[in-house]
C-alpha cells in the first residue's frame, strides 16, 4: 500500500575533510551504520538500498557497502547524477517507500575527493577555422576559451556576473561575492563536521588566489572526502515505533528532482536558474507552503556566485532582488531566512555524492533541535537544494514532527 507520508527516521554525515586512512566503502559504512543507529533500526529492517558515488560510478558501491553492513538480498540501486547524486539516492529510497514496495529504506552518498583539483572542463581544441567531424557533435567546437568556459569556477562566475548585469547592479561585484563567502566561512566556525572551520575577512577572501573572476579560492567549494546516509520510513511503520523515534522523525514534505527544460540557450550551457526554479516551484506546491514559511535553507553554493543567484531561483526574494536580500542580512544565521548555516559547500566541503544528503542532515538537525551552537531556534520547516550540471536539481522540503 502506498504511504501517505515518508519520514527521515535516522540520518548521519561523517566529518568532511581528508581521510587518508579510509576508502569509499569505509566512509559509506560509517555513515550507513550511524544513520541506522540514529534511527534505532538495523540493516535487516531495510527494504531497499540506494547508494550514490560519482567518481567510480561503475564500481557498484551499493554492493560493496552491503559486504560491510549486511547482505540481506534487498534491491540495490547504484546512483550517479552529478552533484545531485546524494539527493537522487535519497529520492530513490523515498519513492520505494512512497510506492509501498517496502516500509523502510536506506540512502547513502560517498566520495573521495581530497586533492582532486578542478573536476570539469575538457581540453580546448586546436585553433583554426574548421574542425574535423567526430562523434555526436560533429564539427562543433569546444566552448572553452571561445564563448566562455566549461570549468565549473568559470561557469558559475559567468552565472553570477550575468545575474548582476541583467538586474542592473552597479556596485562592486567582487566585494559583494566576497561578503557572501565571508558569511559562510563565519557560519562554519560553529560546525565541527565542516572540512574548514575558519573565519575570513572580506580582504583576505579578495586577496586570495584568483580561480575565475570573481571567484577566489575561499569562494569555491572544497573538494574533500566524506559520506552521508539517511533512513526513510513510511508513515504507517513510523506509528508502530517508539515515542522517541516518532518525536525525532522529520517529515519529507516534498521530494523533487528535475532536469533542464528545453531552452535554446541550454543546448550550449546548462541554465542553473531555470533548472532550480522549476524544482523549487514543484516543491513548494507539493509541500503546500511558500518560501516565506522556511526557517532555514541549505543551498548549493558550489561558488559564492551560485549562492546569490539561488536566492532568486528558490524565490527567497522577489525576482531580481537577490542583492537586496543579501544586503538586508536575511541570509545570516540570525537573519530572516538563514542560508547555509552549516558553512555551505565553500567551507563544509563538497564530496560530490555525499552533499545532497549532507544538506538534508543539516536541516534535519535544526528541525530536531539538535544543531548545537548553530541551532536556529524554533525551526519547523527547512529546504535543502543541490544541482548537478548536465543537469539535475534536487529540492527537499522538510518539516518537524508535530
Amino acid at each position: 500500500m502506498a504511504s501517505d507520508d515518508v519520514w527521515i527516521l535516522g540520518i548521519h554525515m561523517t566529518k568532511f575533510g581528508k581521510h587518508t586512512d579510509k576508502d569509499t566503502v569505509d566512509l559509506a559504512s560509517e555513515a550507513a551504520m550511524a544513520a541506522l543507529a540514529d534511527g534505532g533500526v538495523t540493516m535487516k529492517q531495510m527494504g531497499v538500498l540506494a547508494a550514490g558515488n560519482l567518481m567510480n560510478a561503475s564500481g557498484g558501491i551499493g554492493q560493496q557497502l552491503q559486504k560491510q553492513v549486511g547482505q540481506t538480498g534487498i534491491p540495490v540501486y547504484n546512483v550517479a547524477n552529478a552533484c545531485a547524486t546524494g539527493a537522487t539516492a535519497l529520492r530513490v529510497a523515498y519513492m520505494a517507500v512512497k510506492a509501498g514496495e517496502c516500509d523502510m529504506g536506506l540512502a547513502v552518498g560517498v566520495e573521495k575527493l581530497s586533492g582532486a583539483g578542478l573536476l570539469s572542463g575538457g581540453a580546448r581544441k586546436d585553433d583554426g577555422d574548421t574542425w574535423t567531424p567526430s562523434g555526436r557533435y560533429g564539427a562543433v567546437a569546444a566552448v572553452d576559451g571561445r564563448i566562455g568556459t566549461e570549468t565549473m569556477p568559470g561557469v558559475f562566475a559567468q552565472v553570477g556576473m550575468e545575474y548582476l548585469h541583467k538586474n542592473a547592479y552597479d556596485g562592486t561585484s567582487f566585494e559583494l561575492f566576497a561578503r557572501i563567502s565571508e558569511k559562510n566561512h563565519a557560519h562554519s566556525t560553529l560546525n565541527p563536521l565542516a572540512a574548514y572551520q575558519k573565519k575570513f575577512t572580506v580582504e583576505e577572501i579578495m586577496n586570495d588566489v584568483m580561480i575565475a573572476y570573481p571567484n577566489t579560492r575561499p569562494m569555491c567549494s572544497a573538494n574533500c572526502d566524506g559520506a552521508a546516509a539517511a533512513v526513510v520510513v513510511s508513515d504507517a511503520k513510523l506509528k508502530t515505533l517508539g515515542p522517541d523515534q516518532q518525536r525525532r522523525a522529520v517529515k519529507i514534505a516534498a521530494s523533487v528532482l528535475t532536469t533542464d527544460p528545453w531552452e535554446e540557450a541550454c543546448q550550449i550551457l546548462p541554465n542553473v536558474n531555470s533548472l532550480t526554479r522549476l524544482a523549487a516551484n514543484q516543491a513548494y506546491e507539493k509541500a503546500g507552503i511558500g518560501p516565506e514559511d522556511l526557517d532555514l535553507v541549505e543551498l548549493h553554493d558550489c561558488f559564492a556566485t551560485a549562492e546569490l543567484v539561488h536566492y532568486d531561483n528558490l524565490m527567497l526574494c522577489p525576482e531580481g532582488g537577490a542583492v537586496d536580500f543579501f544586503e538586508s542580512g536575511a541570509s545570516w544565521r540570525d537573519g530572516k531566512t538563514p542560508v547555509n548555516v552549516s558553512g555551505g559547500l565553500e567551507s563544509k566541503g563538497h564530496p560530490i555524492a555525499a552533499t545532497g544528503i549532507a544538506n538534508i542532515w543539516e536541516v534535519c538537525h535544526h528541525l530536531r533541535g539538535e544543531a548545537g551552537d548553530r541551532q536556529i531556534e524554533g525551526a519547523r520547516v527547512g529546504l535543502a537544494h543541490v544541482i548537478g550540471l548536465g543537469s539535475a536539481c534536487g529540492v527537499h522540503i522538510l518539516e518537524r514532527a508535530a
